[in-house]
């Protein structure tokens, strides 16, 4: 006697477009955001020496939120062709074909006003330098087309906000005597192309959890430019950038408190490598997870060295 025949299971509920716009936005993944988030308020600490106000403090932490989810948008529409053969990736909202490409760009483009409008509270140099900060958050998505470490591109896009920080507090009245160079100092620069190697850093860690996938589709990563090198390097990417950060500290002259930020980032890069040396995608996309309490270490660390 045949066993009676299971029912159809029911097809899974349609999504509402709320509950896609957030995940577009990573809005469940909150870590994206505070890799951008703390090396920007670390800034702002730097250049008023203490403090900012509430003020830039909500303009800077809104504007990043903001900023990253719209970068969001505008990398799943770019990747969606390359994101369908990656297990990790095949579900997002654009790919999975949940949202239309031009849905998902719209999305970004009023995240990225809600942004500007933000800007546009603060001073003519941040202003400006914003525009330099949206053409490279446009840029990264398609630099691993033509670029073998387009980790560097993405590095630049998310250390932007340390110089439009410094130009928020320091732009004054006289700024365009000089232009905007003279609103932002020449350490500032330094400070960006400090964090530029801790985002190589852990975007390094990322992409070794897609190397075998990104290999077949033919698109270009640090992990793969790398290859056996790339753990060493991701150490040494992180000794450039807390190294880096600690001089030009010493030379602003933060109190020995900020040491402690330091030491602690340190010891957090030290145990990364005990997660990668053997680069499972698991040890590798964890490093990268937590990277965020490296950031929040520094951060930390020049909030306790600033005078004000």
């Amino acid at each position: 006697m045949n066993a009676p025949a299971s029912p159809p299971s029911a097809a899974p509920a349609p999504r509402s477009r709320l509950s896609l716009y957030l995940d577009l936005i990573r809005w469940n993944r909150p870590a994206g955001w505070l890799l951008l988030l703390w090396p920007t308020l670390a800034a702002l600490w730097m250049a008023a020496d203490g403090f900012p106000g509430w003020h830039l403090l909500t303009v800077f932490t809104l504007g990043t939120i903001l900023m990253r989810s719209a970068g969001c948008c505008i990398n799943d529409v770019a990747d969606r062709e390359f994101d369908r053969h990656v297990k990790r990736t095949a579900q997002r909202p654009v790919t999975s074909g949940a949202l239309g490409a031009r849905e998902a760009l719209a999305v970004g483009a009023v995240l990225a006003l809600l942004a500007f409008a933000l800007v546009l509270t603060t001073n003519p140099p941040t202003i400006l330098l914003s525009f330099a900060a949206l053409a490279v958050a446009i840029a990264y998505p398609f630099a691993k087309r033509v670029v073998s470490m387009p980790q560097a591109v993405l590095g630049v896009a998310f250390s932007f906000g340390i110089p439009m920080a410094f130009a928020a507090v320091q732009g004054g009245q006289d700024w365009h005597l000089a232009g905007v160079g003279a609103a932002v100092p020449w350490h500032a620069w330094a400070l960006l192309v400090g964090n530029l190697f801790w985002v190589l850093a852990y975007d390094t860690e990322y992409a070794m959890v897609d190397r075998d996938d990104d290999l077949k589709i033919g698109i270009q990563t640090s992990a793969i430019t790398l290859g056996r090198a790339d753990v060493a390097a991701v150490m040494a990417f992180y000794a450039v950038f807390l190294g880096g950060w600690a001089w030009l500290q010493a030379l602003l002259g933060l109190s020995p408190l900020f040491w402690l930020g330091i030491a602690v980032g340190a010891a957090q890069a030290l145990w990364h490598f005990t997660l990668i040396r053997h680069r499972t995608r698991e040890g590798c996309f964890k490093a990268f997870r937590l990277n965020h309490w490296v950031g929040l270490a520094v951060f930390v660390g020049v909030v306790l060295g600033s005078r004000g």
